[in-house]
């Protein structure tokens, strides 16, 4: 995308996967991805083949951050952002039941088409695909992890719990972040897969005006179990070292002891 709508703001916005594919050329060490991309806006297989190429430009740094995309919601200023997005596109609005179940055989494609060395066809009630083949094969064995971003506790945490090897959760604070996290224990356990094997995430968006809260906000998280942070400040910081210095070494320093 070119421009988006934020609040009724329209706003300058790069395309993602392009981003991140000039991103792998000039970085070295970090990890790349997009939290999270959209189901409804590519085809899982056109992502897949995207996902690898980025893997071998970045040298195996990928993580595919994945999620439902817009579908109806009760909430009226959600609602009118999902219909702004997917007019503009043309792109039809689902329920939220077909964009997860949409997302569950979109995560199975994407792992086969990293995996499986023979042509492959698929019948499921979404996509229905002949001789679907990915090579080459990304860098990382056996695949990119597959990060998921979702918070239902009915239909997408069970999503999760099939697919995901990182969990996103949208969570407000850390009580909601642990009680989520107990209900993905229980869908993990209703289908035989370990729970530990699925790594908790959020995202977590730092204000720079209250530095001492947003230590402790991810203090909380830790302690409830999040062993992956993705910080945004809310408004440009002075410097990457000024985010490590101020937030990160804190954070980790009374993490540890803590713990």
């Amino acid at each position: 995308m070119t421009k988006s709508w934020r609040c009724g703001v329209r706003q300058a916005t790069l395309e993602s996967w392009t981003l991140l594919g000039a991103l792998a050329a000039q970085t070295t060490r970090l990890r790349l991805g997009v939290i999270v991309t959209s189901n409804r806006l590519r085809p899982p297989t056109v992502l897949a083949k995207m996902a690898a190429t980025v893997d071998h430009i970045s040298r195996g740094r990928l993580v595919l951050g994945i999620g439902g995309g817009g579908s109806r919601v009760a909430d009226p200023a959600g609602m009118e952002l999902v219909q702004r997005e997917f007019d503009a596109y043309g792109i039809d609005i689902v329920s939220a039941v077909e964009a997860l179940g949409a997302l569950g055989e979109a995560c199975t494609i994407i792992r086969r088409m990293w995996t499986e060395t023979e042509p492959f066809d698929f019948d499921g009630r979404y996509y229905r695909l002949r001789g679907t083949i990915c090579e080459p094969k990304p860098v990382q064995q056996p695949h990119p992890p597959i990060l998921i971003g979702a918070g239902g506790e009915k239909v997408a945490l069970r999503v999760v719990a099939e697919h995901a090897d990182i969990w996103n959760c949208p969570a407000r604070n850390a009580d909601e972040f642990r009680r989520k996290s107990q209900v993905l224990d229980e869908h993990c356990r209703a289908i035989g897969r370990d729970p530990d094997a699925i790594v908790r995430s959020m995202q977590v968006i730092v204000s720079v005006d209250d530095v001492p809260g947003a230590r402790r906000f991810l203090v909380e998280l830790i302690e409830a179990g999040c062993r992956h942070l993705v910080l945004g400040p809310r408004r440009p910081v002075p410097s990457a070292a000024w985010l490590a210095e101020e937030i990160i070494e804190p954070v980790l320093a009374q993490a540890s002891a803590v713990r």
